[in-house]
Protein backbone atom coordinates (compact mmCIF):
# COMPACT_ATOMS: atom_id res chain seq x y z
CA UNK A 1 0.00 0.00 0.00
CA UNK A 2 1.53 3.31 -1.10
CA UNK A 3 1.92 6.36 1.15
CA UNK A 4 -0.96 8.17 -0.56
CA UNK A 5 -3.35 5.27 -0.02
CA UNK A 6 -2.19 4.90 3.57
CA UNK A 7 -2.81 8.60 4.17
CA UNK A 8 -6.22 8.38 2.48
CA UNK A 9 -7.15 5.42 4.66
CA UNK A 10 -6.14 7.37 7.79
CA UNK A 11 -8.21 10.33 6.60
CA UNK A 12 -11.29 8.13 6.18
CA UNK A 13 -10.76 6.58 9.63
CA UNK A 14 -10.24 9.98 11.27
CA UNK A 15 -13.25 11.50 9.48
CA UNK A 16 -15.45 8.59 10.48
CA UNK A 17 -14.29 8.81 14.10
CA UNK A 18 -14.97 12.52 14.17
CA UNK A 19 -18.57 11.88 13.10
CA UNK A 20 -19.06 9.20 15.76
CA UNK A 21 -17.38 10.93 18.70
CA UNK A 22 -17.72 14.71 18.32
CA UNK A 23 -17.29 15.32 22.07
CA UNK A 24 -13.57 14.39 21.95
CA UNK A 25 -12.75 17.63 20.15
CA UNK A 26 -10.22 18.31 17.41
CA UNK A 27 -6.83 18.41 19.13
CA UNK A 28 -4.34 15.83 17.92
CA UNK A 29 -6.64 14.29 15.29
CA UNK A 30 -6.92 17.60 13.48
CA UNK A 31 -3.20 18.32 13.84
CA UNK A 32 -2.40 14.90 12.39
CA UNK A 33 -4.81 15.45 9.48
CA UNK A 34 -3.42 18.86 8.48
CA UNK A 35 0.14 17.52 8.69
CA UNK A 36 -0.64 14.41 6.62
CA UNK A 37 -2.81 16.01 3.94
CA UNK A 38 -2.27 19.75 3.79
CA UNK A 39 1.38 20.00 4.75
CA UNK A 40 2.47 17.02 2.67
CA UNK A 41 1.05 18.53 -0.52
CA UNK A 42 2.31 22.02 0.29
CA UNK A 43 5.80 20.67 0.99
CA UNK A 44 5.88 18.88 -2.37
CA UNK A 45 4.60 21.96 -4.22
CA UNK A 46 7.12 24.27 -2.56
CA UNK A 47 10.04 21.96 -3.31
CA UNK A 48 8.99 21.85 -6.97
CA UNK A 49 9.21 25.66 -6.92
CA UNK A 50 12.72 27.12 -7.02
CA UNK A 51 13.71 28.20 -3.49
CA UNK A 52 14.67 31.66 -4.77
CA UNK A 53 11.01 32.18 -5.77
CA UNK A 54 9.52 31.32 -2.36
CA UNK A 55 9.26 35.04 -1.49
CA UNK A 56 7.47 35.89 -4.71
CA UNK A 57 3.78 36.27 -3.91
CA UNK A 58 2.89 35.79 -7.59
CA UNK A 59 4.50 32.34 -7.51
CA UNK A 60 3.19 31.19 -4.12
CA UNK A 61 -0.27 32.70 -3.62
CA UNK A 62 -2.04 29.77 -5.30
CA UNK A 63 -0.13 27.20 -3.23
CA UNK A 64 -0.78 29.19 -0.05
CA UNK A 65 -4.48 29.48 -0.92
CA UNK A 66 -4.74 25.72 -1.44
CA UNK A 67 -3.06 25.16 1.92
CA UNK A 68 -5.48 27.52 3.66
CA UNK A 69 -8.45 25.88 1.95
CA UNK A 70 -7.20 22.42 2.92
CA UNK A 71 -7.03 23.35 6.61
CA UNK A 72 -10.54 24.83 6.37
CA UNK A 73 -12.05 21.78 4.65
CA UNK A 74 -10.50 19.38 7.15
CA UNK A 75 -11.83 21.46 10.04
CA UNK A 76 -15.27 21.51 8.46
CA UNK A 77 -15.27 17.72 7.87
CA UNK A 78 -14.10 17.08 11.43
CA UNK A 79 -16.64 19.51 12.95
CA UNK A 80 -13.90 21.78 14.27
CA UNK A 81 -13.91 25.52 14.50
CA UNK A 82 -11.79 27.30 11.93
CA UNK A 83 -9.52 29.17 12.42
CA UNK A 84 -8.36 27.66 15.66
CA UNK A 85 -5.21 27.39 17.75
CA UNK A 86 -3.84 24.44 15.78
CA UNK A 87 -4.25 26.32 12.48
CA UNK A 88 -2.50 29.39 13.91
CA UNK A 89 0.44 27.32 15.15
CA UNK A 90 0.54 25.40 11.85
CA UNK A 91 0.80 28.59 9.78
CA UNK A 92 3.40 30.07 12.13
CA UNK A 93 5.54 26.95 11.51
CA UNK A 94 4.99 27.32 7.76
CA UNK A 95 6.08 30.96 7.82
CA UNK A 96 9.13 30.24 9.96
CA UNK A 97 10.29 27.56 7.56
CA UNK A 98 9.37 28.88 4.11
CA UNK A 99 8.93 32.64 4.43
CA UNK A 100 11.29 33.78 7.21
CA UNK A 101 13.64 35.59 4.81
CA UNK A 102 10.90 37.43 2.91
CA UNK A 103 10.18 41.13 3.27
CA UNK A 104 6.81 42.32 4.55
CA UNK A 105 5.79 43.51 1.07
CA UNK A 106 6.29 40.02 -0.34
CA UNK A 107 8.85 41.20 -2.87
CA UNK A 108 12.24 39.63 -3.21
CA UNK A 109 15.00 41.59 -1.52
CA UNK A 110 17.89 42.54 -3.80
CA UNK A 111 20.49 45.26 -4.23
CA UNK A 112 19.50 48.32 -6.31
CA UNK A 113 21.14 48.71 -9.72
CA UNK A 114 24.55 50.43 -9.87
CA UNK A 115 23.09 53.54 -11.58
CA UNK A 116 21.04 54.16 -8.42
CA UNK A 117 23.53 52.88 -5.84
CA UNK A 118 26.54 54.71 -7.36
CA UNK A 119 25.48 58.28 -6.54
CA UNK A 120 24.71 57.31 -2.93
CA UNK A 121 28.33 56.17 -2.60
CA UNK A 122 30.17 58.74 -4.75
CA UNK A 123 28.43 61.96 -3.59
CA UNK A 124 29.30 61.61 0.14
CA UNK A 125 32.92 60.77 -0.76
CA UNK A 126 33.19 63.85 -2.99
CA UNK A 127 31.57 66.11 -0.36
CA UNK A 128 33.98 64.79 2.29
CA UNK A 129 37.00 65.44 0.07
CA UNK A 130 35.71 68.90 -0.89
CA UNK A 131 35.10 69.90 2.74
CA UNK A 132 38.53 68.58 3.81
CA UNK A 133 40.18 70.58 1.02
CA UNK A 134 38.20 73.70 1.97
CA UNK A 135 39.24 73.41 5.64
CA UNK A 136 42.93 72.95 4.71
CA UNK A 137 42.80 75.85 2.23
CA UNK A 138 41.03 78.10 4.77
CA UNK A 139 43.49 77.22 7.58
CA UNK A 140 46.47 78.23 5.40
CA UNK A 141 44.79 81.56 4.59
CA UNK A 142 44.45 82.76 8.18
CA UNK A 143 45.65 86.35 7.54
CA UNK A 144 43.10 89.04 8.23
CA UNK A 145 41.23 87.00 10.81
CA UNK A 146 41.05 88.65 14.22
Amino acid sequence: MGPRRHALLWFIVVSTMSQCVPAIGCGSRYEFAIEEFCMAKFRLDMHELDERRWCSWDDTFELYGELTNCTFLLAKNMNCFWPNRQVDEFFIRIHRHYFQDCSLSGRLLKDPPNRILGPFIVVPILVTLLMTGLVVWRSKRSEGIV
